[in-house]
């Protein structure tokens, strides 16, 4: 059977708009950066931005039917900015790439 991993990047709510345009624009290089690195290894499947929790909508089944709730499912500190898909054969190479 295969495994797929996800690696999942927190941010502080609010922390992305705290950050100047020229910050902002730093972090977008580190992440092509990232993806380059990634891709040079082949093991870039995919990975994409994630909009902010103002916008989440939660979709859940409960007693079979499905529910949908505006807002993140859970409260925390931290928000799932973006999600990675890499190819990665283990754990161990999973925990490689998120290092």
């Amino acid at each position: 059977m295969s495994v797929k991993y996800a690696l999942l990047i927190y941010l502080e709510e609010g922390g992305w708009e705290a950050l100047s345009e020229d910050e902002q624009n730093a972090v977008y290089r580190q992440y092509a950066d990232f993806g380059t690195w990634l891709g040079e290894r082949g093991w870039a499947r995919g990975g994409e931005e994630l909009a902010s929790t103002s916008s989440a909508t939660s979709v859940r089944l409960e007693n079979g039917r499905t529910v949908t709730t505006d807002g993140p499912y859970a409260e925390t500190n931290g928000i799932v900015a973006s999600m990675l898909t890499p190819s990665a054969e283990s754990l161990e190479s999973a925990s490689l790439v998120g290092a």
